[in-house]
């Protein structure tokens, strides 16, 4: 039988939670006062959503093949990346076979070095990539991850995200990692705040929970070095995504900084081989972190993650639900995962990007078995109630 081939790509939007998780409503954990670049204005302090971390919504991409078969990615792109998809990428997409995947994302990555390499472009590209592989797994009639070597272990184990890491380890987790709230635009006062918080953590989870401080891209190398050494005390883990994700020199320094045994971690907002590259061979980081929705899609991620093997790192991708348990349950080097708790109160499990994607399955005691991902593709559809819309044609 011929193989299919494409026959359209579709990008849509849509507004609320999702792949752009950080798009909700009044009162969510996700958009109290947590450490930000914008925290030195105290007008930006107080909320994320106040300097527009919501501004773009999801970008639902659609990728249909001439036998019928429909693949979706989603990502964090809205209507810009709608606009790239529709006036710019399809014409890579359609009419090819739907196996060429390797060659469609190296012909989107090339045709938009001009003004792209990072950020909206690469989300696009992986969302368009996320929808390449769901496709072809509809196809073959197998899970992604059989096209990827198949699991190398039975389930995968996660670490929480969220407002309340004790509660977490009542649900099963691993580990809670904490949002930082308060930057060194104040001073002392708010480092000791962010340790005190550590502690009273501490406290409540025990000696044996894993406790830390996503630090999103905030701190400098001083203040990172001093938090750091004063969370030392409590156990902390590791700390991640301390500085602006472009300081390779100032993450080499603070990982010869930390105390022995913590972990610097980054990259949730690096993207490609090229990026990593320099994370890896700069001594960067213990544990890279990319998103598969934003740093080129599962096809970069296997390039990005065979670099991190050999350079002896983990790897343990950002979010991004069922379009990295795939990837991660067939890689050694990532032998956990992250589950962000999108519940308001952080106080239950609900899915990660509830409520966009139907049959996406979520963690018991801190747990996923395997065979909870054998559907074909990435198992999800987009929810029928989802209210889509099509800003763009081609």
């Amino acid at each position: 039988m011929a193989m299919p081939t494409i026959k359209q790509i579709r990008a849509y939007t849509v507004r609320g939670g999702g792949a752009d998780y950080h798009d909700q409503g009044e009162g969510h954990w996700i958009d109290s006062q947590i450490s930000t670049p914008m925290s030195k204005y105290p007008e930006y302090r107080a909320k994320r959503r106040s300097f527009g971390l919501n501004v773009l919504g999801t970008l639902v991409v659609e990728v249909e093949a001439s036998d019928g078969h429909i693949g979706v990615g989603v990502t964090t792109a809205g209507e810009l990346g709608a606009f790239i998809v529709e006036k710019h990428l399809a014409r890579f997409i359609e009419g090819q076979k739907v196996t060429d995947i390797e060659k469609m994302w190296d012909q989107m990555f090339h045709a938009t070095l001009f003004y792209g390499r990072k950020g909206i472009v690469l989300n696009t590209i992986s969302g368009v990539d996320l929808a390449l592989w769901d496709l072809l797994g509809k196809v073959r009639d197998e899970p992604v991850h059989a096209m990827l070597g198949g699991p190398v272990r039975d389930e995968l184990i996660f670490y929480a995200t969220g407002a309340r890491p004790d509660l977490a380890k009542d649900m099963g987790f691993i580990g809670g990692k904490l949002p930082l709230k308060h930057s060194p635009a104040e001073f002392d006062a708010g480092l000791k705040a962010n340790l005190d918080q550590l502690a009273d953590m501490r406290n409540r989870v025990g000696d044996d929970f894993w406790l830390m401080f996503d630090c999103w891209m905030s701190l400098d190398v001083e203040y990172a070095t001093r938090l750091a050494h004063g969370a030392a005390e409590y156990g902390l883990k590791w700390i991640e995504e301390a500085l602006p994700p472009d300081d390779y020199w100032g993450y080499a320094e603070l990982r010869r900084n930390v105390p022995p045994g913590m972990w610097v971690n980054t990259g949730e907002h690096e993207a490609t081989r090229w990026g990593f590259r320099m994370l890896l061979e700069m001594e960067c980081c213990d544990v890279i972190q990319p998103d598969v929705g934003w740093c080129g899609g599962v096809t970069e991620l296997i390039k990005i993650s065979a670099l991190a093997d050999a350079h002896q790192k983990l790897v343990i991708p950002h979010g991004s639900s069922v379009y990295s348990y795939h990837f991660v349950i067939t890689r050694h080097n990532s032998p956990f995962s992250e589950f962000l708790m999108m519940a308001p109160q952080a106080d239950e499990v609900v899915p990660m990007f509830t409520p966009l994607l139907e049959g996406e399955p979520v963690p018991e005691n801190g747990r996923i078995k395997a065979s909870a991902l054998d559907k074909p593709g990435f198992g999800v559809s987009i929810a029928a109630d989802a209210d889509l819309a099509r800003p763009y044609e081609h």
